[in-house]
């Protein structure tokens, strides 16, 4: 036992991994004759359980059996083997025997648990007299380690016969042969479908046909009754959000009933911000398919008005370009300054999943988010997303601007500002200029000098330091920013807004539940018809539907475009500005100011045909590209970095030669490029 530091510590490469994936040291003595010992990181101990739960020949279900915990420095001269936390997880078929006793031919002598922890009330069916189990310890000396001790890892009884499974003959055909309980799984998914309405009939009768579908009972989840089903209908009828009528215990005690969904929490004091982070096993399971080698997107400042404390959405986007929801961060402050509290916990989680996984970019909708932490934890490029922006700008010209041309005027003078494409770095005079042009459009200058001038040299300052995510990004956010919208600010919810229990209640069960059946339902096929269809409502999504013939784009004149009505053939919507991430259109959905797929479709087609000037923030991001062409940096690892991304740095090139070779792309200000080398320190992530 002395040697136990000089074990090597063992990551297996999986999501979920077992005894089989490790190499256990033999140590003689113990109870049974000699215990197998590893080391692995403590972080990992969960998906050890789950690995050794889901055992081929042997399915269990381990439960914690007894644990112990001690404090720091409660101890002066820890032994190596000492604990923080000391854990013993049995297997659920152990380690008493009521075989015999159910049968009818034993004499009841055994009815006394081996244990003395009681008669078990609920769960004597399944007791097999099962003698595997193992025990973890967090080590006192290294907290980050766990030593797995397996004191036994047969799964058999006093006998030494196997006494569940496939190898147990008596086992075969009943319950017996598999897991003892349905899997979290199953549970999840069950919980899912009665949290967006689906009757008890409807999932007995879909989970009957599944099993029948694959031939008969294969595992303990096929084993699914009404009583199991009931008893989760049950709870979430009888569940309530409002733990305490103190919403800060209310939430502490969610937060330790929910230990498994939250990744980072920090009380609210004197000197510190209240902060939760959110994540449950299937948002965990989305950042790790939609995440790796794409982006994640903070959606931040939601419901500031309304909520006690606004809401941050970190977002994946799938083939559709639909978002979602793979964490929500809740804070008392702007998550952006606290981003280096919870950000490196939060990637954490997911490689130690999946230790292969990587991100491309990570896009943040506020200049003043802290990128420098984000960069240094996955190691990525940081975009800046203007939507936020984009549309409080639209909406307040729509409600305060009554003539159109004058609105879209408007819009496109606000892209020159942001981007400062005409005057230069000196965003004041461009202030000046905008204010005195549209100098008779007082409600909206009113608006403007009190929401927006205290920050727009932030702004601009961030559009120079940071590449500009594309309008199919900015309509995913959109449609997500509105479905959140309709679901949480219901008019029957008002009394509960400023509850944090409420808010944390409510994402993690029915509007978790409206992604969860989607994304169900688009694998499966099945409950198409109570599919949300607001998730069909991404602009993007539908402007791929929208054929190139229907949009009319002349070359010539590049200030505005058509594009034929889908549903009415007789009618045709003006894109003004198009190409640019400040067009606007007169249908129905721009008027009230969302993205439309008619601005998508035509951003699209320009960019595919190369007929208008490269968006705004792309002149600026590929004038980065060329003075980084013609200046490399001296940082070797600012260099290496390059390297690997050489191939999609010679298509930016490409692309930019072609746009040259056609003359259309003109020079920017020399004022940009200026600014332009001054800030390439701030790109240690480009392509």
């Amino acid at each position: 036992m002395e040697d136990i530091l000089s074990l090597p510590v063992q990551d297996p490469p999986f999501a979920e991994f077992s005894a089989a994936h490790l190499k256990w040291v033999k140590v003689e003595g113990g109870r049974l004759g000699g215990d197998d010992i590893a080391l692995i990181p403590y972080a990992r101990v969960d998906n050890f359980v789950k690995g050794e739960s889901s055992n081929a020949e042997c399915p269990a279900s381990f439960r914690i059996e007894s644990s112990r915990k001690r404090s720091e420095g409660s101890i002066s001269k820890p032994r190596v083997d000492g604990y923080l936390e000391y854990t013993l997880y049995w297997c659920s078929y152990g380690p008493e025997d009521y075989r015999e006793c159910e049968s009818g031919t034993g004499d009841g002598s055994n009815s006394k648990p081996a244990s003395g922890k009681g008669s078990r009330p609920g769960r004597r069916h399944m007791m097999r007299g099962c003698l595997c189990h193992f025990t973890v310890k967090r080590l006192y000396t290294r907290p980050l380690l766990a030593l797995l001790i397996y004191n036994q890892r047969k799964h058999v009884d006093k006998t030494g016969a196997p006494c569940h499974g496939l190898l147990d003959r008596d086992a075969v055909g009943t319950r017996a042969m598999y897991a003892p309980r349905i899997s979290e799984d199953l549970r999840q998914k069950v919980m899912s479908m009665l949290y967006a309405g689906i009757s008890l009939d409807n999932v007995i009768q879909h989970h009957m046909d599944v099993v029948q579908g694959h031939g008969g009972p294969h595992n303990r989840d096929d084993f699914l009754t009404r009583n199991d089903v009931r008893n989760m209908e049950r709870l979430i009828r009888n569940s309530s959000h409002e733990l305490d009528a103190n919403d800060e215990c209310s939430i502490k005690m969610w937060v330790q009933r929910h230990q498994k969904n939250v990744f980072y929490f920090q009380e609210q004091t004197d000197s510190e911000p209240f902060m939760l982070g959110i994540q449950t096993d299937w948002q965990l399971q989305q950042a790790i398919r939609c995440g790796h080698d794409g982006l994640i997107a903070a959606h931040s400042a939601f419901g500031l008005k309304k909520l006690k404390y606004p809401l941050c959405s970190l977002l994946v986007f799938d083939s559709s370009h639909n978002a979602i929801p793979v964490a929500w961060v809740i804070t008392s402050s702007f998550v952006g300054q606290g981003i280096q509290k919870w950000i490196g916990l939060f990637a954490e989680r997911i490689r130690t999943k999946d230790p292969r996984w990587r991100l491309n970019a990570f896009l943040v909708d506020d200049p003043s988010f802290e990128v420098s932490p984000i960069r240094e934890v996955f190691q990525c490029r940081v975009l800046l997303c203007v939507w936020h922006i984009r549309r409080a700008w639209i909406r307040s010209l729509l409600k305060k601007c009554s003539n159109f041309d004058v609105q879209q005027e408007m819009f496109k003078h606000l892209g020159w500002v942001l981007y400062c494409t005409r005057s230069g770095p000196n965003v004041l005079d461009a202030m000046e200029e905008f204010m005195q042009v549209f100098v008779d459009q007082c409600a909206f200058m009113h608006y403007f000098k009190t929401q927006w001038l205290p920050s727009i040299e932030l702004w601009v300052a961030g559009v120079r330091s940071l590449p500009v995510a594309s309008p199919e990004l900015l309509a995913a956010i959109e449609s997500y920013h509105l479905r959140l919208k309709s679901k949480l600010f219901k008019d029957q919810q008002t009394n509960s807004w400023a509850r944090v229990d409420w808010l944390t209640h409510f994402l993690t069960t029915e509007f978790h539940s409206l992604y969860w059946l989607d994304q169900y339902s688009v694998e499966t096929g099945c409950f198409e018809n109570l599919r949300d269809k607001s998730f069909l409502s991404n602009a993007w999504y539908r402007a791929l539907h929208i054929a190139d013939v229907d949009v009319i784009l002349d070359e010539q004149n590049l200030e505005y475009a058509k594009v034929i009505s889908q549903t009415d053939r007789s009618l045709a919507y003006t894109v003004w500005n198009p190409g640019s991430e400040f067009s606007l259109c007169n249908c129905r959905w721009a008027t009230v100011g969302n993205l439309c797929k008619h601005v998508i479709k035509v951003a699209i087609l320009c960019k595919n045909r190369q007929v208008a000037r490269p968006l705004l923030a792309a002149q600026v991001y590929r004038q980065i590209l060329l003075t980084l062409l013609q200046n490399p940096p001296d940082d070797p690892l600012v260099l290496e970095h390059a390297i690997l991304h050489g191939t999609r740095l010679q298509q930016d090139i490409k692309g930019l030669e072609d746009l040259s070779n056609s003359g259309l792309l003109q020079p920017l200000p020399p004022e940009i490029n200026a600014q332009v080398a001054d800030n390439l320190v701030l790109f240690p992530g480009l392509p």
